[in-house]
């Protein structure tokens, strides 16, 4: 025995290669051979297979062996009667995952029935999308129960048809357009949505929502007017945003781009962004003319409705493109609809892959930027989907927008980060919300994003820590939110310099950022008088 080895090593060993043929697949169960010695397997398969690896326990009294994967993931394995060895399936904590928790779609009446591959394909998911008033209507009214907590503090409720007018009444007030895929639908808790993390990002409550501030526009951060090209916004010196399309596989009703992202709505014509080859190969050749453009943001919209082909075909004309050394494809596809990276029948993650291999051996980077705002968004399903892309080496990155009532504490942005960090995500930015029509609900003031990185800092390493940003009014660009030139919280005003941002004026300019106004008493009443309102009016 060699030195420095035990017999407890050995065992260890040897349970671990116990385990035959581990390996993360995307379809559960799947049958392994039983007849190759455990031994015989390679060290680096295992190590692929398991990491990183937080607990091994065993039980081969009953000839299954659980094993911990990462942060909460958990693979458990039995040997089935015929001899072969079954992988069951990915959980949320370290120990056997139960049905609900690993089939949590099933909570949705509608889909009660739908089994782990027709939910894990993305040709289903688009099939099913909640959108349009019919398809809303029939999921809401089978989804929600009789009555719903309307106001914790006083314990009053509210019924069904009142909670469904009050959510069409905000649809008609507010400038996005209600579109959701059955997974984040599936993420939330429909007995109490009023207060769910995930519910007030996409579905709007007309009883919550509050008067624009006046110093607040449509265009918050003037993309129009700094689009030297029609969907290419050029405001710093060396990157520019392409917008290849307007559309997205669900809609954050705070979204910065509700111009021109998603369909009309009651208030706002959008400016839409046809995906079309003629307007592509304008901004194609914007880009190749301006020399000092190195770094391209692919957006939209959302990359996740690009075609494999045209993220194929997009990614190889900027790989070409002798001034370009960097670029990232934007989509929240990874936090909206994980389920779309690990099925085997959609190419759109194989394209990434393939464009991110072929820059990388031009010696240039290519990254996919995502959107993360509450852990309630992350499942089993979302980190087989960030491991997959972790071992096929794309970078990738979050950004996550600060809200009032999601992730505005401590333990709840912390959590996020960690989370995003243990799926080997990099934290990457925290956005103060834009200055948009009807979300002052959701902003909250600058204060609050100060306290929180003050708080965050130094808990988790440096390299995961985000930064923590406001995007100027006006087009200033990002800026930290703790280097304000002024920050007056009386006003709610606070102003910033971008020094490097010119053009179009831009030079010496200073930006500013209103907080939120708090209403007062008066103003603002009670939850249960804004509701009464809603409902008087619908």
């Amino acid at each position: 025995m060699p030195a420095g080895k035990t017999s407890q090593d050995y065992h260890f060993q040897f349970q671990l290669r116990s385990l035959t043929y581990i390996i993360l697949q995307h379809k559960f169960p799947l049958q392994l051979p039983a007849n190759l010695s455990a031994m015989q397997l390679p060290m680096s398969l295992i190590r692929t297979a398991l990491r990183p690896t937080i607990s091994v326990s065993a039980r081969f009294a009953s000839r299954q062996v659980a094993i911990g994967l990462g942060r909460s993931r958990l693979i458990s394995q039995s040997v089935s009667k015929n001899g072969a060895a079954e992988v069951h399936g990915v959980g949320l904590v370290e120990q056997a995952p139960s049905t609900l928790e690993r089939e949590f779609w099933r909570a949705v009446p509608v889909w009660r029935d739908v089994g782990e591959s027709d939910f894990l394909s993305y040709r289903w998911s688009i099939a099913n999308l909640v959108q349009g008033p019919e398809k809303l209507h029939k999921f809401l009214t089978s989804v929600l129960p009789e009555e719903i907590p309307l106001d914790q503090a006083s314990g009053t409720v509210q019924s069904q048809q009142d909670l469904i007018a009050d959510i069409y009444a905000g649809i008609s007030a507010a400038t996005m357009a209600l579109r959701m895929t059955p997974y984040i639908l599936s993420r939330i808790n429909w007995q109490n949505p009023r207060t769910d993390p995930v519910f007030r990002q996409f579905i709007p409550l007309k009883s919550m929502m509050r008067p624009d501030h006046p110093n607040l526009v449509l265009d918050s951060l003037h993309e129009a007017a700094d689009s030297p090209v029609n969907g290419l916004v050029h405001r710093y010196p060396d990157k520019a945003l392409f917008l290849p399309t307007s559309v997205c596989p669900t809609y954050c009703t705070f979204c910065t781009r509700s111009y021109a992202v998603g369909a009309d709505t009651e208030s706002v014509l959008k400016s839409s962004l046809k995906p079309t080859r003629k307007r592509w190969e304008q901004c194609f050749e914007y880009i190749e003319s301006q020399p000092a453009l190195q770094d391209i943001v692919v957006s939209g919209g959302d990359s996740y409705y690009l075609q494999p082909e045209h993220i194929m075909m997009i990614g190889e004309r900027l790989i070409s493109m002798p001034n370009i050394k960097r670029f990232r494809f934007a989509s929240k596809g990874l936090a909206v609809s994980p389920n779309r990276i690990i099925d085997r029948s959609d190419q759109w993650v194989d394209a990434i892959i393939s464009v991110s291999n072929k820059a990388r051996k031009m010696g240039k980077a290519v990254a996919l930027h995502t959107h993360f705002n509450h852990p309630n968004e992350i499942s089993w399903v979302t980190e087989l989907a960030a491991q997959k892309l972790f071992e096929a080496g794309v970078t990738v990155r979050n950004q996550t927008v600060l809200l009032r009532g999601v992730n505005d504490n401590v333990a709840t942005m912390s959590q996020l980060i960690r989370s995003l960090a243990n799926m080997n995500i990099l934290p990457y930015y925290v956005y103060q919300c834009d200055m948009v029509e009807k979300v002052e609900h959701l902003r909250t003031p600058v204060q609050t994003i100060l306290d929180l990185e003050k708080q965050i800092r130094g808990s988790i390493a440096g390299f995961m820590m985000p930064q923590f940003i406001v995007d100027l009014p006006g087009g200033g660009g990002k800026r930290l939110a703790h280097s304000f030139k002024s920050y007056d919280r009386r006003t709610g005003r606070s102003t910033y310099e971008a020094p490097a941002v010119k053009g179009r004026g831009k030079e010496n300019k200073v930006y500013e950022y209103w907080d939120p106004i708090e209403p007062s008493v008066e103003d603002e009443g009670t939850t249960q008088d804004n509701y009464a309102q809603v409902v008087q009016q619908a």
